[in-house]
């Protein structure tokens, strides 16, 4: 096995492109679990484990980690995103969640349909993001965590935009523009954890 193994991305733009982010100590333990039941389950042996677990806890940058389970499992499986397709629903329902990079200009349609963009997990790409929606006859939610601020600039008719996000004055922006036709855009942060009668 090659013992440079797994390339590392590099780019001298001003701007970074989604691999060349830097990773952290969560991004590793996610890949680290699927090393480990690829271990379990015999698509790696020992030695192969114990390479890239150690490869695995030098790697500076997310697309670095995405090369140690490309192998492993199918794209949509991968324990990180970085080449993040347009999201489209018809007729139906679709959901991006999990670790993924949001990227700088993102789309996302809703025919007919709810689509759900979950950011919880999800790391922005720069500290302003456009989000292009189009929604017909649908739905769109966004849930972002405390500190990211929503801003609404969609046109549309009949259009129900919504945004229960906490504000968020000096946080990442997510500017989300486009067209809602009969259908409606909502932004909201997740629900807190209700507080138990019995903790004090």
């Amino acid at each position: 096995m090659d013992s440079h193994w797994p390339p590392v991305v590099r780019n001298h733009a001003s701007q970074p492109r989604p691999g060349d982010l830097r990773a952290g100590d969560t991004d590793r333990e996610r890949v680290a679990v699927v090393l480990g039941d690829a271990l379990a389950d015999g698509r790696l042996n020992h030695e192969e484990h114990e390479e890239r677990l150690a490869a695995l806890y030098r790697a500076r940058t997310l697309g670095e980690l995405t090369a140690f389970t490309a192998d492993l499992l199918p794209p949509e499986a991968q324990p990180l995103q970085i080449d993040v397709q347009p999201v489209m629903a018809f007729f139906g329902s679709e959901k991006r969640s999990g670790r993924w990079v949001v990227p700088t200009r993102f789309s996302a349609t809703a025919i007919c349909a709810n689509v759900t963009l979950d950011l919880r997990e999800a790391l922005l790409q720069t500290s302003h993001v456009t989000l292009q929606v189009t929604v017909m006859a649908g739905t769109l939610t966004l849930i972002v965590p405390e500190g990211v601020r929503i801003e609404m600039h969609t046109s549309g008719f009949m259009a129900g935009k919504t945004n229960q996000a906490l504000p968020a004055p000096e946080g990442p922006v997510i500017e989300v523009t486009g067209l809602i036709t009969m259908g409606s855009v909502v932004a909201k942060n997740p629900k807190r954890p209700r507080r138990s009668w019995f903790r004090r």
